[in-house]
C-alpha cells in the first residue's frame, strides 16, 4: 500500500479580515499518494498557488486540517522532504547559481561533496552549466526558472510541487524541462504536483486537479 504523504480535510485559506476578505481556497479535501504526478490547473488567481503554499507547509490555513502523514509535522518539510520549485524569482541573490542550487542538499544535512555533486549533475542535465558561477541577477529569466528547478530537485524531497515551471521558457525548453522532472521524481518514487496553464504539461501527468470559483476537483485523469 502506497504512503499517504499529505492529507487535507475541509482545507480553506481567507486573506485579510471583515469586508476585505478574500476567500483563495474553501473547503478542499484531498490526499497526495506516493508516486502521484498531479497537474493542477484553473484560472490565474484561483488559488492554485496558495494550494501549493499550504501543501508545502510555507503557509498556514485560515480553517480545516492538513497532515503530512509519511513525513511529519510541518516543521519537517523543509528543507528535504518537500520541495517547491516557485512560480517567480526565488534564488539568493548573494549565491551563484551553483550555489543556490546546492544550499537545500546543505542545509537538510547533506555532506558538501554530496550535495555539490547532486547540484552539478541537475544543473549539467538543465543546460545551465554556462551560468553555473553566475549571479542571479546575471542571468535570464528562463534560465532562473531552470535554476529554481534544479534547486527543487537537488535535495531528493519525497514532494516535489512546482509552480508554472515553463512558464518563462519556449517550447522545446519547456519540454526538456519536463523531461528531467518526470526521470528524477521517477528514479527517487518521489511525487509530483505541477500548477500550469500548460496543455503539453498537463498530458505528460496522470492525474488533473482543478481550481475552479476557489474550490478544488480532484481525481480526474489527464487523459479525459
Amino acid at each position: 500500500m502506497t504512503d499517504v504523504l499529505v492529507r487535507a480535510e475541509g482545507l480553506s485559506r481567507v486573506f485579510g479580515h471583515g469586508e476585505s476578505a478574500v476567500t483563495a481556497i474553501a473547503d478542499a479535501t484531498f490526499e497526495v499518494r506516493e508516486g502521484d504526478r498531479i497537474a493542477l490547473i484553473g484560472p490565474s488567481g484561483s488559488g492554485k498557488s496558495s494550494l501549493l503554499h499550504l501543501i508545502a507547509g510555507l503557509d498556514v490555513p485560515s480553517g480545516g486540517v492538513i497532515e503530512w502523514p509519511a513525513i511529519g509535522q510541518r516543521e519537517d518539510l523543509r528543507p528535504g522532504p518537500v520541495a517547491l520549485a516557485f512560480q517567480g524569482p526565488s534564488l539568493l541573490p548573494p549565491l551563484t547559481v551553483a550555489e543556490n542550487v546546492a544550499l537545500p542538499g546543505l542545509l537538510a544535512g547533506r555532506p558538501d561533496r554530496v550535495a555539490t555533486t547532486a547540484a552539478q549533475a541537475l544543473i549539467e542535465r538543465l543546460g545551465l552549466s554556462d551560468v553555473a558561477g553566475k549571479l542571479p541577477e546575471e542571468i535570464s529569466g528562463g534560465q532562473a526558472q531552470r535554476a529554481g528547478m534544479a534547486r527543487a530537485l537537488a535535495s531528493g524531497p519525497r514532494l516535489v510541487l512546482a509552480d508554472e515551471p515553463t512558464g518563462q521558457l519556449d517550447r522545446k525548453t519547456a519540454a526538456e524541462l519536463m523531461d528531467v522532472l518526470i526521470d528524477q521524481v521517477a528514479s527517487t518514487g518521489a511525487s509530483l504536483i505541477v500548477a500550469t496553464h500548460d496543455d503539453a504539461v498537463v498530458e505528460r501527468l496522470t492525474l488533473r486537479w482543478t481550481m475552479n470559483d476557489r474550490r478544488l476537483e480532484t481525481g480526474t485523469p489527464c487523459s479525459l
